[in-house]
């Protein structure tokens, strides 16, 4: 393969893992020596190498457990060497430490290890966020991982469960990372489709996954498994597809579902430091860390929610095409369908009433209009008690309003600056985004907003069922990967409306993974239901009362589980020196 000109040639390897570690030994080193064959200059290999995430007890893990210095990583350390390659390893590691609630005077980690072209060990990231059993005998992270600065890039860490929340990639985007490793240990074909790329697209980074092949659980226990979930034991397998990923989210290299494999590409890691939108908006620079710090504080209950939520609610995505007044009266002739249909959330692009979403210098005043829309709007929900969420600019700022049949409930202002829409967003005090409704809790999250996961956390740290998005996307990630990902990782219905785009993402009942199915097991874990939209009006159904299951695995919640003391890179008002230090180089 013709090695591209400025460029770093990285690899992902996938292989099957079981209890021997002498033959798990044999497949890290196979894999290192095809990734060399084909001149990668760093190859990540797969979560828990060393031995099954699978144990009988805390002793048993601590027995399986790599040590510093261990003939395990001392082979993959010569293995590094003898290639002049980086290897990305993952494995339980056992070292000594206290640990509250543990009483052998050791630390189990899972634990990431970045091991040079020298054999020496340049880094470790341990695991923030167990996932299921692995909180049974593993202890989770005390300090963030390190960004490593290499001949390569500057390289982050971190495994599985830890990329299904946003939090810790987006702390090591942050602190300065440009290629992201990740080890999987995963059977859900989520990681793949949607976990995986949006971690990439989302922080404009390079990320190099890999995952597992063959069976995740011990063979003496798969088939009791996979008869009490209902499900054939290959869906206990691991989903493979290991993948590298450009910063815009578009897979590059991907290797297959069911077998052993090593994909290579070329990659640049300096392109992740260009962080600009197409319309000139620096990502990062447009974050609002002040507004952050529910995310990095401990969990606490939203206000309660004073009723029932509904187990099923009719929503509604809207596309206008017409202009000014010509598109206010096709949006209230089609809310006024939609209501009649039985649609209790009615959403409309951003700035609904400018194709483009953009409000020309030339328009008419924008506050006599706004208040002839609002009025229409409401007029067209009269005797119901359906809502619609839309944009509209107000006093300067570009602002979401729900409006029901009496006028507006609540009013969110753009929280994120954008080049497209300048001097249009507010930076604080944050107003509230939810508002109760007789069926939910709604959160309402305005233009640019979208672009960023921490605005969908904050929604669903305030209680929020479901998300009403007016947002028109400008890159393909941000419908395609990004609202999906926003109702995954939080647990929320996302209904979501722009200019030629929208879709209505509602949640499963068949979410986690340890649980009877009924109609089988389709492989997704998180994924929401997505029903795209289509023409000027589109219908679907969205579950609220579903929000309240928030447990993928046992003692692993997506949102309050988050690794929330780690998450000082978040609020850190200069991402460059994050609030909570990172761990540093260790050795071994």
């Amino acid at each position: 393969m013709a090695r591209v000109a400025g460029s770093v040639r990285v690899a992902a390897a996938q292989f099957a893992v079981g209890e021997d570690q002498g033959a798990n030994l044999a497949a890290v080193l196979r894999a290192i020596d095809e990734a060399a064959a084909s001149d990668a200059e760093l190859v990540v290999l797969p979560e828990f190498c060393n031995h099954l995430s699978w144990y009988r007890d805390r002793a048993h893990a601590l027995r399986e457990a790599c040590r510093p210095g261990g003939p395990f990583l001392a082979a993959v350390a010569q293995a590094a060497a003898g290639h002049r390659m980086f290897v990305k390893l993952h494995v339980t590691l056992a070292t000594e430490g206290a640990v509250p609630d543990r009483d052998d005077g050791m630390r189990i980690t899972a634990a990431s290890l970045l091991f040079g072209p020298d054999g020496v060990l340049l880094g470790r990231a341990d695991k923030q966020t167990l996932m299921g059993s692995e909180n049974d005998h593993l202890d989770p992270a005390d300090t963030a991982g390190p960004v490593i600065d290499t001949a390569l890039g500057r390289l982050g860490m971190y495994s599985c469960m830890e990329g299904v929340v946003n939090e810790v990639c987006r702390g090591l985007a942050l602190r300065g990372a440009q290629v992201l490793l990740n080890s999987l240990n995963s059977f859900a074909l989520d990681e793949a489709s949607l976990h995986i790329p949006v971690r990439a697209a989302e922080n404009k980074v390079w990320v190099v996954a890999a995952n597992k092949i063959g069976p995740l659980i011990p063979d003496d226990h798969l088939a009791t498994v996979s008869a009490g979930l209902g499900v054939p034991p290959e869906a206990l397998h691991g989903a493979g597809e290991s993948q590298i990923v450009r910063p815009d989210g578009t897979v590059v290299a991907r290797a297959p579902r069911t077998r052993e494999a090593v994909v290579v590409a070329d990659i640049e890691p300096a392109a992740a430091d260009d962080k600009q939108r197409p319309d000139g908006t620096d990502l990062f620079a447009a974050r609002r860390p002040w507004l952050y710090g529910p995310i990095a504080s401990e969990p606490r209950p939203p206000a309660p929610f004073p009723a029932e939520r509904a187990a099923s609610v009719t929503v509604a995505v809207l596309r206008s095409a017409g202009q000014d007044e010509a598109a206010l009266d096709e949006a209230v002739g089609l809310v006024a369908r939609a209501a009649a249909a039985g649609a209790r959330l009615i959403v409309l692009p951003e700035l609904f009433l400018w194709p483009d979403g953009v409000v020309p210098g030339d328009a008419p005043d924008p506050s006599s209009l706004m208040a002839a829309a609002v009025d229409a709007l409401a007029g067209a929900l009269r005797g119901t008690d359906a809502l619609v969420a839309c944009t509209l600019p107000e006093a300067g700022v570009h602002t979401g309003l729900l409006i029901g049949a009496d006028g507006p409930v609540l009013r969110v202002p753009q929280l994120h600056s954008s080049a497209r829409h300048s001097g249009w967003a507010v930076e604080k005090p944050a107003p509230p985004l939810t508002h109760d409704t007789s069926w939910g809790r709604v959160a309402l999250v305005v233009g640019d907003d979208a672009l960023h996961p921490e605005t969908f956390r904050l929604a669903a740290l305030a209680g929020a069922d479901t998300v009403a998005v007016c947002h028109t996307g400008a890159e393909p990630w941000e419908h395609t990967l990004g609202l999906p990902e926003r109702s995954a990782e939080n647990r929320i219905n996302v209904v979501a409306a722009g200019h030629g785009q929208g879709a209505i993402h509602a949640l499963p009942e068949n979410f986690g993974l340890w649980q009877s199915r009924e109609g089988g097991f389709t492989g997704r874990i998180s994924h929401p239901l997505t029903t795209p939209a289509a023409g000027p009006l589109t219908l679907a159904a969205v579950h609220p009362d579903q929000a309240a299951r928030r447990l993928v695995s046992r003692r692993t919640d997506l949102v309050d589980g988050r690794p929330w003391r780690l998450a000082g890179a978040l609020i850190a008002p200069d991402p460059g020196a994050p609030a909570v230090p990172d761990s540093g180089p260790r050795t071994t």
